[in-house]
């Protein structure tokens, strides 16, 4: 696991589990605002049907610095913290790195027993597509 993901792991397994929603909820307001070349210009952005709010990404970038986008509405604070700890522990990285973080990764945040099935799911969503998307971006 890349040092940015273990952090982020850390930062969740150091909280007891009724405080992990609470910092989730830290991470939703920390989430970066989109940039504008992306408000301007929607159809660069992939929806993640997984998800039960309005959630999109981009990636860019090359082999050597991958960079994520997200949109995610602030009226969904859960959906919104996902996306800002993907962001956390992969924006920047190599792709490699990115592609090598286990799809396990939302399981290791030990949320799994305090929030739906289907919340999980859209996480591992948006997991799914960066990693799709950083794969295209390397065999262009």
């Amino acid at each position: 696991m890349n040092s940015k993901a273990a952090a982020v792991v850390e930062d969740f397994s150091l909280v007891e589990a009724k405080d992990r929603l609470e910092l989730l909820l830290e991470y939703s307001e920390a989430l970066p605002d989109l940039d504008p070349k992306f408000e301007d210009h929607p159809e660069l952005l992939e929806r993640v049907e997984e998800c039960q709010s309005p959630v999109f990404i981009a990636v860019e970038g090359n082999e050597g610095q991958v960079h994520l986008h997200f949109s995610a509405p602030r009226e969904a604070p859960t959906t919104r913290g996902f996306a800002s700890v993907l962001n956390s522990a992969l924006n920047g990285l190599s792709a490699k790195e990115i592609l090598e973080l286990s799809d396990d990764f939302p399981s290791q945040l030990g949320l799994d027993k305090l929030i739906s099935p289907l919340r999980v799911r859209g996480m591992r969503g948006m997991l799914f597509r960066i990693k799709r998307k950083t794969k295209e971006l390397v065999s262009s």
